[in-house]
């Protein structure tokens, strides 16, 4: 359960009781035969960090890297979630449409990631997007691009992209996956025309070397339709979750970034030509 200004937002079958019918034949539907139902951390409102907008988000449980930095340790296994039908979710982010469209907002899937559970998450994008018209966005690692369907990007209009490093043992070190899916669908998403927003977390002694930074940089501007570069500086106000599942946090004398070392960054990225913020 997550609370937003003092109200619950419940998952699962609480929700139940105010969820529509179906709306019809979504593509999940057509593959599942069945209702869409999937593993849910929690959902929330955002403004300001999950896409344009106030947005109603939708966190996925289960995820196939291990970042060092993630502020979420809670989210990485599947079956911390609670299974919940597509329903639920529609029918809890209908209570806020028109407070979310007013403000030039939308709906965005994330996690833990949402391409582990592929079709649930086209479930929820597909029905964001017709059956309540919102202006839809997937927020992804792009290691299992792979698994995204042409119909569920055709349900995406902005896709959130992380390149955790451009140096490949770096990126294996932070994520214990490899880099090359991520790229591979970068690419991808590049020849499809979509959107992206590219996100790049600067941790000081980590990513923060400037070939690498300039490294990620020039892919990204190759690429043609990355209008918006997100600088993160690492943080570490996820330690306590860290301590609370009995994972050590090996980040623990690392210091943020500051706000010099950001701003070099980000002039990385602007001297490729990108807007960076």
């Amino acid at each position: 359960m997550t609370v937003l200004f003092g109200t619950s937002l419940p998952v699962g079958p609480a929700a139940a009781a105010t969820a529509p019918a179906s709306c019809g034949r979504t593509p999940a539907a057509a593959v599942t035969q069945r209702p869409s139902e999937g593993s849910v951390h929690s959902w929330d409102l955002s403004t300001g960090v999950d896409g344009p907008g106030t947005r109603f988000v939708t966190f996925l449980a289960g995820c196939p890297l291990t970042c060092l930095y993630c502020h979420n340790p809670d989210t990485m296994r599947m079956r911390s979630g609670t299974r919940t039908s597509a329903d639920d979710v529609i029918a809890e982010a209908r209570k806020y449409t028109r407070f979310i469209s007013a403000s030039g907002g939308g709906a965005t899937v994330s996690g833990g990631e949402p391409l582990l559970q592929p079709v649930f998450a086209g479930e929820l994008l597909h029905r964001m997007k017709h059956e309540l018209g919102l202006h839809t966005a997937l927020d992804t690692s792009g290691f299992l691009g792979a698994r995204a369907t042409d119909a569920l990007l055709r349900d995406v209009d902005l896709v959130l992209l992380d390149i955790k490093s451009w140096d490949r043992d770096t990126y294996r070190h932070v994520t214990g996956r490899p880099l090359e899916p991520t790229l591979d669908f970068a690419r991808r998403l590049a020849d499809l025309g979509k959107e992206v927003h590219l996100r790049f977390v600067l941790v000081p002694g980590l990513t923060d070397a400037r070939e690498n930074v300039d490294g990620v940089a020039a892919f990204a501007a190759g690429l043609g339709n990355i209008t918006r570069v997100d600088v993160l500086p690492f943080h570490k106000l996820g330690e306590s979750k860290w301590d609370a599942l009995g994972m050590p946090f090996t980040l623990h004398g690392t210091p943020s970034p500051t706000a010099r070392q950001v701003a070099d960054a980000k002039a990385v990225f602007a001297s490729r030509g990108l807007r960076a913020v």
